[in-house]
């Protein structure tokens, strides 16, 4: 099964929207494999965004991300890294469609509530990054509702 990583950004955390986040991830059918509350330190920031490292914005991407706790997630499923991001909407919430987390819960990039992996290697990384003791190995009974 392909596994995807999700991180609920200080924004997101602040305005409390980790339950409404979550759910929309299990309503799905998806399998939460890893979670945890965490404050991310400059160097982890720059690690994890090193690809933007060159991007004008960066050095106010890893304030804001350093700025408060930020809740890093696993989730698994067929398609889960695709679907998570149609899930999460586009990276501005005003193009965002209504229905995406983006969509209904954020206004501006710089405040986008959450991250997704953009690809499955992407995911890959970004799990081992995170979840270096990798994820939990579980099945919900649901699976079979789920998957044939």
């Amino acid at each position: 099964m392909e596994q995807t990583f999700i991180m609920i950004k200080p924004d997101g955390v602040q305005r409390g929207l980790v339950g409404e986040i979550i759910i929309r991830f299990e309503k799905k059918g998806f399998s939460l494999k890893g979670l945890k509350l965490m404050t991310v330190d400059r160097p982890f920031a720059e690690k994890h965004y090193e690809d933007l490292s060159s991007k004008p914005f960066f050095g106010s991407l890893i304030e804001y991300i350093t700025s408060g706790p930020v809740v890093a997630m696993i989730w698994e499923g067929e398609g889960v890294v695709k679907t998570g991001r149609t899930i999460i909407g586009a990276t501005n919430p005003a193009q965002s469609a209504p229905g995406t987390i983006r969509g209904d819960l954020a206004i501006v990039t710089g405040r986008n509530i959450i991250h997704g992996s953009d690809s499955v290697e992407s995911a890959q990384k970004e799990i081992a990054l995170w979840f270096p003791d990798g994820p939990i190995n579980w099945q919900s009974s649901l699976h079979p509702w789920i998957y044939e």
